[in-house]
């Protein structure tokens, strides 16, 4: 083939050639399929959180709904629901309280109570605690007095609390804080009672002193069994403080719940018990929220 007939054949060749290296346009992305996709893998991770959610509100309404037909029928079978109020008077209840400013300040008040009482307990029992379970010495001095004292319930505290403080709110914080500070003080036992021996021996023999044994061995490996204690220490809390509201308080919400039952208001009575329950529920998923960050190597 001569030389023109070459240049003819690779000029006629080269829009081909082009054409076939050139780059195709990307189609347009699927946005219904990259939505359901990333839905399905959501669900996948969220299966069991979202089985568990449903199956607790599921039995939530199967409780209204046994709570309904026993108050509306009135029945007598052992336990009597002749004068127990049905939830539609409660939610009536409810709606009116939201209203009145007296309830929210019961609300309020206790919560404050609980957080001072609470966090005092905290900051004493968990280092005490600690302290307690490293050296043996202050545990020896320490451990007889708590557990003769731990026994004695929040009610049988409140005349001594209301002698040895000048007024009924640090009577009631005193309580609070009795309440949960054992739960507190015995869970950092025995997380630090459950530390690997072998931790520690490793951490001396890499030439650790006893400060840093303490901070980076001891803590970390009661952090579980310490934010255990502090959900328990939470609700033995909301208990000892609504048996000091209901004996020496003037406001909370378990002075509420007394008044309400002095009054004979059957309606408020369960509504004080409901925002108990309530209150106390928040705060102990506060606390494991708080665990949740603090040891994120334990979220599954």
């Amino acid at each position: 083939m001569s030389s023109p007939a070459i240049l003819r054949h690779r000029e006629d060749s080269m829009p081909a050639a082009i054409a076939e290296a050139a780059p195709v346009p990307a189609a347009p992305p699927a946005t219904t399929a990259s939505f359901g996709t990333l839905a399905l893998r959501w669900y996948r991770l969220n299966r069991d959180g979202l089985r568990a959610t449903a199956i607790g509100i599921i039995s939530l309404l199967a409780f209204l709904l046994v709570w309904h037909l026993l108050t509306t029928y009135r029945v007598v079978f052992f336990v009597r629901f002749t004068n127990v109020p049905s939830p539609l008077a409660v939610y009536a209840s409810f709606t009116k309280a939201i209203h009145a400013p007296h309830f929210l300040m019961h609300i309020v008040l206790s919560c404050r109570r609980i957080f001072i009482g609470f966090s005092l307990a905290a900051i004493v029992g968990v280092p005490l605690g600690l302290i307690m379970g490293r050296f043996k010495l202050v545990h020896e001095i320490i451990f007889p007095v708590a557990e003769v004292l731990r026994p004695i319930p929040a009610i049988a505290w409140v005349p001594m609390a209301i002698m040895l403080w000048p007024t009924n709110e640090q009577s009631i914080v005193f309580i609070t804080f009795l309440g949960s500070f054992f739960p507190i003080l015995l869970n950092t036992l025995h997380g630090m009672s459950l530390v690997d021996p072998v931790l520690v021996r490793a951490a001396q023999c890499l030439g650790a002193r006893e400060r840093s044994i303490f901070r980076d061995v001891y803590f970390p490996a009661s952090l579980p069994h310490i934010f255990t204690g502090l959900t328990v220490g939470m609700g033995v809390a909301w208990v000892s403080l609504i048996a000091a509201e209901m004996i020496s308080g003037q406001y909370g919400i378990g002075y509420f719940t007394w008044e309400a039952y002095s009054l004979v208001q059957y309606a408020d009575i369960a509504l004080g018990m409901i925002a108990i329950g309530v209150l106390g529920l928040g705060s102990s998923l506060l606390i494991r929220g708080a665990g949740q960050l603090v040891m994120p190597w334990r979220l599954k």
